[in-house]
């Protein structure tokens, strides 16, 4: 199954958080922070005649509550508006 985003929309996929901090504690899942870089898995064609600027590989930085969660088979995806993306990592 694969995902094809509409409009201006951009599937991203979120590295695993940490589950143990540097110093060796284990971090229970409630206490791990989402992470901000994602890669992007797939763009949708543009809104209004403009094409998003990112493209399928990226890294990008991603605002901390943006998107929608979704899952599919054995692997989590988000999608998020294009305005969302805050930068490119190079």
């Amino acid at each position: 199954m694969t995902i094809n985003p509409l409009a201006d929309r951009v599937v991203v996929q979120y590295a695993k958080p940490e589950e143990k901090t540097q110093g060796g504690i284990i971090l229970t899942a409630s206490t791990q922070e989402k992470p901000q870089v994602a890669t992007v898995t797939a763009v949708g064609p543009g809104k209004n005649g403009e094409p998003v600027s990112v493209k399928v590989g990226d890294q990008v930085l991603v605002g901390k509550y943006a998107g929608t969660e979704i899952k599919v088979g054995d692997e989590e995806y988000t999608i998020v508006n294009a305005g969302d993306i805050l930068a490119i990592i190079e």
